[in-house]
């Protein structure tokens, strides 16, 4: 494996665990990468990974011209806090340094408030993937999760296949962007949600109920994002529980109320979200996602990637 420099990033929570922190330095110096700022694993601010100004600086020191660009941008966690520095982040600066630059700038969870807002202001493609505490740093590494995330920042071009059978015969082309459901339903209405136009959208979430789910979908498709867009491709959902009351209402019923109100194609089963075996999904990148009852087979290209 070629050797990277990898700058860390605490744009929302700290991570609480200081054994996969410590996990995480030691499997990427032996693999012999350079890590950048490693004092944002440390840094805490109430619930936060640092004040809201430190946090931006993260990202604002990218848009600096005196200062090398790292290989990858690698978020050190999720949970909350990156809603509270978009209006704060150097849009211009950083569609300057990094716009089209190959530059992988890494996370899902909360971390998608970065990524809507940099698409949406600066035009910046970027990659749902691992992050630093919880998948480097993980107690029991996932092979699966590191080996795709290479080989997606890695080269030009990436497919994702699944064999999971499909209730609708999709071929459609696009622009793939998306992640965390809850952080999509709450930029409606801002400017940092990006109007895509013929999309291919994919989320997930954790720890919600199907009808959780149904309203923050609902809240897209009354605002009008779902309308615009060519299919949804429904990650992982874990964590949900269903109690008695729901009475048959589960995840498949709440998909089947979507496709039916929304008309637009859901395709089920990308392994995608809070889960151990986690892809890597290049947002912003241009998408042919075609889908039958033998599966689906979701291609991407136009996307930075490393040299």
């Amino acid at each position: 494996m070629k050797s990277r420099t990898i700058d860390l990033i605490a744009p929302s929570g700290y991570p609480n665990d200081p054994a996969a922190v410590e996990r995480g330095i030691g499997r990427l110096k032996a693999q012999g990468h350079k890590l950048e700022n490693v004092d944002a694993t440390r840094r805490r601010f109430q619930r936060f990974g640092g004040t809201d100004s430190e946090r931006a600086a993260d990202l604002n020191r990218l848009a600096n011209p005196s200062r090398r660009l790292p290989d990858v941008v690698l978020a050190v966690r999720g949970g909350y806090g990156a809603s509270r520095i978009l209006h704060g982040l150097d849009y211009d600066g950083l569609r300057d340094r990094l716009r089209d630059q190959p530059v992988a700038l890494v996370g899902h969870s909360d971390f998608t408030a970065i990524q809507c807002a940099l698409f949406a202001q600066a035009g910046v493609k970027t990659f749902g993937g691992p992050m630093f505490a919880g998948d480097f740093g993980a107690e029991h590494l996932s092979i699966f999760t590191m080996t795709h995330f290479w080989q997606a920042i890695s080269h030009p071009t990436l497919t994702v296949t699944s064999h999971e059978p499909q209730h609708q015969s999709v071929d459609v082309s696009g622009m793939l962007w998306g992640g965390n459901l809850a952080i999509l339903a709450s930029l409606v209405g801002t400017p940092y949600l990006p109007p895509v136009e013929g999309g291919i959208l994919f989320i997930e979430d954790v720890n919600e109920h199907p009808f959780r789910i149904e309203r923050m979908i609902y809240q897209l498709h009354q605002s009008g994002v779902l309308g615009r867009q060519q299919a949804i491709v429904m990650g992982e959902f874990s964590g949900g529980r269903l109690s008695e009351y729901d009475n048959g209402y589960s995840l498949d019923a709440m998909i089947d109320q979507v496709r039916a109100v929304t008309g637009i194609p859901v395709v089920t089963g990308l392994q995608f979200g809070h889960v151990d075996n986690l892809l890597t999904l290049p947002f912003g990148a241009s998408a042919h996602l075609v889908s039958n009852e033998r599966g689906f087979k979701l291609t991407m290209s136009d996307y930075p990637h490393l040299v």
